[in-house]
């Protein structure tokens, strides 16, 4: 198990390096929550599985699987808050964005 807990914390903390290194890389605001917040949720789950798997007690494995919960809930709808807000209040997508959901829901609503 603690070879496992050792891959499963490496893995998460690729995907957080890779979901910093999209915060850094990418071209606006959506594509850059987009990336950390894949990263961040999924490296920091898998950080926390791997923990619970190496460190296997009854009271720290109720507080990574609340943790982790947690997570799962609440960094996709505070992304998705941000990502609406940002385009309320009129920051522009990346010139080579071809889609944007946004903008189509608001004109159904207007007609």
């Amino acid at each position: 198990m603690h070879i496992a807990g050792i891959v499963i914390i490496s893995i998460g903390l690729a995907f957080d390096f890779f979901g910093c290194l999209g915060l850094i890389r990418f071209p606006d605001i959506y594509n850059r929550l987009q990336a950390a917040t894949k990263g961040v949720t999924l490296g920091t789950c898998g950080i926390l599985i791997g923990t619970l798997l190496m460190y296997g007690s009854a009271s720290f494995t109720i507080k990574a699987l609340i943790c982790a919960a947690f997570l799962f809930l609440a960094s996709p709808t505070a992304t998705h808050a941000l990502a609406r807000g940002a385009h309320i209040f009129g920051i522009r997508l990346w010139d080579k964005s071809i889609l944007d959901k946004y903008k189509e829901d608001k004109e159904k609503t207007v007609k």
